[in-house]
């Protein structure tokens, strides 16, 4: 990673102001997404120039070693690969959907927009009252192009990679969202976890502790009854985002995508299950999760950048049914080490919602959030405020720590003043180091809900279960009750800042 210190990108609005869509495109930005499957992304993408096509690739290594090159650049295209060799034309793997200007088109926000400006309209235009509208059952669509049942079902049809090298086999479900009900509530979830291929009719998932699909199965288990699943393994990019991030309880990520988008999303009733999934899906697979029923799962390349479990026994799912389109496309987005592509999908929704989360706690006058990408986006967040009392950013920094999208699996969170950019990690790390002070300035959460996926957990306390890990709250604001007498900063102001760019930029360029 360059560690060159970049210059500002210039910005049509300042850091934490709010920027809705509709400021610039005049209408309501529900009505702006210009793709309602994969297909018509594709299709969107490639208007921007920002596909391309790779033939001949093997699954055994040549996807995954291309994966692994582009998903960390930010500047790389989308890729499909087609005619993977032992599989017929047609039958394609996409990965790097969210880098480039197509990251902005997926969540239906203005080209121009940094990320910092992305993820504050996607918080001002769509998640502040978080609108749902109910999903629309309809009698078929395109995703029943093709359907096997009994003797038929077979996962391995399709072109499935080994994403790492030392993966413990081919996970289909990576870019893929599974559909699950709560057998007490009966509120459906959709949520994103590892998928992998046992053999033709089973697979298995991995469900890291107190996700809502582990408490729906958790439940089941307690009922001793089958849970039925549904695994969407190439849905439309908006709807795998909601899926893939911290949406409240008991709210379904179907209706979340419905109301973003101002109109229901189409599903089909599983014919196995009951359960929706999406009918302009590419590829499902429908089926039962038994209790007590476990396969050996894993290794999997984790999103920490590490293999962080060992082979184990995890649930497995029979598969009972699979729907696939005419000349199906798998959504691959395999996590790498960070910073890369799901650190910056994520990196986007999750400084939104926790943004309105610290506020929905009352925190005041929070500038930016940003969940930094070389922390997976969780393991570091920067949190930017303008002190209003004392112990404004202990406040901050601790409810930061523990609301629902900061509390799974973080580390650390720097709280800095406003004139810091949280986005720019040596910015934000100046801020620390000049600002805070090591024996007064961290406060230490333990106990705090992790994962068996973090490294640094020590293996006899997985052993035991506790999968729990600290928490460090860093002050990094000048200290409240002499911040008027704190050295001055040495740098442009703003209004010197855009003069020089306005006369100089040119030679950053």
């Amino acid at each position: 990673m360059d560690t060159v210190k970049e210059a500002p990108e210039a910005m049509s609005h300042p850091v934490g102001s709010i920027v809705p869509a509709a400021m610039n495109r005049g209408k309501d930005p529900r009505f702006q997404f210009a793709y309602e499957d994969l297909r018509g992304w594709i299709a969107q993408a490639d208007r921007l120039g920002e596909v391309k096509h790779v033939k001949g690739a093997s699954w055994q290594e040549d996807i995954g070693l291309a994966a692994d090159l582009i998903m960390h650049s930010d500047t790389a295209p989308c890729v499909i690969f087609d005619e993977v060799p032992g599989y017929p034309k047609g039958h394609r793997v996409l990965v790097n959907f969210f880098a480039g200007r197509r990251k902005n088109m997926t969540l239906g926000l203005p080209l121009e927009f940094n990320k910092m400006e992305l993820s504050q309209a996607f918080l001002d235009t769509y998640l502040r009252e978080l609108p749902t509208l109910k999903h629309e059952f309809v009698k078929s669509g395109p995703v029943m192009e093709n359907v096997m049942t009994g003797a038929e079902v077979d996962v391995t049809r399709f072109p499935v990679p080994l994403w790492h090298e030392r993966d413990g086999g081919r996970y289909i479900g990576t870019g893929s969202f599974n559909v699950t009900m709560d057998p007490e509530e009966k509120w459906i979830n959709a949520g994103t976890y590892r998928v992998m291929i046992h053999d033709k009719q089973s697979v298995g998932f991995y469900i890291s502790p107190g996700k809502h699909g582990r408490i729906h199965r958790e439940k089941y288990r307690a009922r001793n009854e089958p849970m039925p699943v549904v695994i969407v393994c190439g849905g439309d990019p908006l709807t795998f985002l909601m899926s893939s991030s911290e949406m409240p309880y008991g709210v379904c990520e179907l209706d979340i995508v419905g109301g973003l988008r101002g109109k229901p999303l189409k599903v089909i009733r599983g014919k196995v299950t009951g359960l929706p999934f999406p009918a302009n899906a590419e590829i499902l697979l429908e089926g039962f999760v038994d209790p007590g029923k476990v396969k050996l799962e894993g290794p999997f390349g984790e999103w920490t950048g590490y293999y962080g479990s060992d082979m184990r026994d995890e649930p497995v799912m029979d598969v009972k049914a699979i729907y696939h389109r005419n000349d199906p496309i798998l959504f691959g987005c395999p996590p790498q080490q960070p910073p890369e592509e799901q650190a910056r999908y994520r990196a986007v929704t999750r400084s939104a919602l926790i943004r309105k989360y610290l506020q929905q706690a009352g925190v005041p006058d929070v500038q930016a959030v940003w969940a930094h990408e070389v922390g997976g986006s969780r393991m570091l967040l920067g949190v930017s405020i303008k002190q209003r009392y004392p112990g404004h950013a202990k406040q901050a920094g601790h409810v930061a720590s523990q609301c629902h999208a900061g509390a799974y699996a973080g580390k650390y969170v720097i709280v800095v003043d406003e004139d810091i950019d949280v986005t720019n990690l040596e910015d934000l790390m100046w801020g620390m180091l000049t600002r805070s002070d090591p024996a007064t300035s961290i406060d230490i959460i333990n106990g705090a809900w992790s994962t068996p996926l973090d490294p640094r957990i020590p293996p006899e306390q997985k052993e035991r279960g506790d999968n729990t890990n600290s928490r460090a709250i860093i002050d990094a604001c000048r200290p409240y009750h002499w911040r008027d007498k704190f050295p001055v900063v040495n740098k442009l102001s703003p209004e010197a800042y855009a003069k020089a760019m306005q006369r100089f930029g040119y030679l950053l360029k």
